[in-house]
């Protein structure tokens, strides 16, 4: 089983192409669902699962995969289904979110698909699950519904933003109080974490929802007649989103000439020692991992620092 991602390190392949792999899963029913293959580590079939007492209604337990003790979520009922009922032939994804390893356990996996972000749409907005979805898409004309892991997650074990008091106190950090930054990002958990968290530094932010609604933002302010570096302080964005990602609009800003010398953040969940090398590719001036708030301010407090360093 764990074959089917045999294939995943040609994934560096699609970075700045505006293209993704995603995995595709069936929960409790036929529906099929997906993640991004980056996040994933690998598919097996359910280890022995120890129970927990006072655990989360959502995690069946823990197991141990060479050494390392894991979580297993039911992600069927986290996301609002009926829940599943693990046993020895259940198969779990191994996942890895905001430098944390978790299992999920799913109903059954069907197979990769190599798709462009294009075809990558934001869900409707309507009651149900769609609350737990940032994307649906088509494969071979059925239904494809891209869960927000990162709210499952959050759900779970909530998100911390509140900055300690020492980072709050640094007199550099006094500067960023009216500027203003680019939130970028189609998880209401990420932009929810990012605001509650730059709020405290006084910060103005503005939100796109995806690469492209950022990228018409951006040359719209331009076109305007704004300074851009002298609009926007920074901008934060994520590298998976729909219609464009992250690294497709960084391209695109250093391809702009009155846009490329904005500071870009890129603020992900996905694997550090993946994307710092990514980073670099596209062009990207920072890269962070979500969920961290004095490294957020950390990151603030550099770009601020490049204003006291001669042109």
């Amino acid at each position: 089983m764990a074959g089917i991602l045999d294939t995943v390190d040609q994934r560096t392949q699609l970075v700045g192409e505006n293209r993704l792999e995603i995995l595709m899963f069936r929960l409790a029913g036929r529906q099929l669902f997906a993640i991004n293959v980056f996040k994933v580590q690998e598919v097996l079939q359910l280890p022995k699962l120890t129970l927990m007492p006072q655990r989360h209604p959502f995690v069946c337990g823990v197991v141990n995969l060479r050494g390392q003790t894991l979580p297993v979520i039911d992600l069927s009922q986290a996301i609002g289904m009926r829940p599943l009922v693990p046993g020895p032939n259940s198969t779990i994804i191994v996942t890895e979110y905001n430098r944390s390893v978790q299992a999920f356990l799913v109903g059954g996996v069907d197979r990769i698909v190599n798709m462009n972000w294009e075809a990558i749409l934001p869900p409707p907005t309507s009651a149900g699950r769609q609350h737990y979805l940032t994307a649906i898409s088509k494969v071979d004309d059925q239904l494809v519904e891209i869960i927000d892991v990162e709210k499952v997650l959050a759900e779970i074990v909530p998100y911390n933003a509140k900055v300690s008091r020492e980072k709050l106190e640094d007199p550099v950090l006094e500067r960023a109080r009216g500027r203003e930054v680019l939130l970028v990002d189609d998880s209401n958990v990420a932009l929810s974490q990012l605001r509650d968290t730059l709020g405290q530094l006084g910060i103005k932010m503005h939100i796109a929802s995806d690469g492209l609604k950022a990228l018409n933002m951006l040359k719209s302010w331009a076109d305007a007649g704004h300074v851009m570096t002298d609009k926007l302080l920074m901008i934060f964005t994520d590298a998976e989103m729909p219609e464009m990602d992250g690294y497709r609009l960084t391209t695109e800003i250093r391809n702009d000439p009155r846009l490329r010398k904005l500071y870009v953040v890129l603020h992900t969940s996905l694997s550090g020692s993946f994307n710092e090398s990514m980073v670099k590719k596209v062009g990207c001036d920072n890269f962070l991992s979500k969920f961290q708030p004095d490294k957020l301010v950390d990151v603030v407090r550099q770009r601020l620092m490049l204003d006291e360093q001669p042109a």
